[in-house]
């Protein structure tokens, strides 16, 4: 398992997060969700520390950490864009709201905008299907949402400052 070198400058936030439970196994969920929450993804260093911390093997941390889609084993971007592609949000065009964000952010579902500030992804449902097609930002829920109404979404995270192409062109 390679560590990159900058996880370390967060190392002593990870264990101070991490000792924050005691170490038994059936803590590994919540440690996990804390880390998570924090950083907005599982660095491998923190994966180690509670693994260790826990006393249970790396490789059983991953595997929970695959197995919930919650988790992310890479870097999320500061606002995570959830683009739900549900079947009521399928025929309500979501497929256009996601090529809209695409184009509005430059990034592709799955992956975080070069400056940290913003992911993109989509979830086959969200549960708000009345509120066809439905994007979740950092845990809002924007329904009925239109491309139009994209460049308005942004700019309450910051997109105005970032010189995206909000204007869809």
């Amino acid at each position: 398992m390679q560590i990159d070198v900058n996880e370390y400058k967060h190392e002593n936030e990870y264990k101070e997060l991490i000792e924050n439970y005691a170490g038994k196994p059936e803590s590994l969920l919540a440690i996990m969700q804390d880390i998570q929450k924090q950083y907005n993804y599982l660095p491998r260093l923190a994966i180690s520390l509670i693994s260790r911390h826990v006393g249970i093997p790396v490789s059983r941390v991953y595997a929970m950490a695959s197995f919930y889609k919650a988790f992310s084993l890479t870097p999320k971007g500061r606002f995570v864009f959830r683009v739900c592609d549900g079947t009521a949000c399928h025929i309500k065009n979501s497929e256009t709201l996601l090529d809209q964000l695409q184009k509005s952010l430059g990034i592709k579902p799955g992956e975080t905008t070069t400056d940290g500030m913003y992911s993109v992804e989509t979830v086959n449902c969200l549960g708000a299907c009345a509120l066809a097609p439905v994007m979740v930002v950092n845990g809002k829920v924007y329904g009925k949402v239109s491309p139009g109404d994209l460049e308005g979404i942004i700019k309450e995270y910051g997109g105005q400052n970032h010189g995206y192409d909000n204007q869809g062109s």
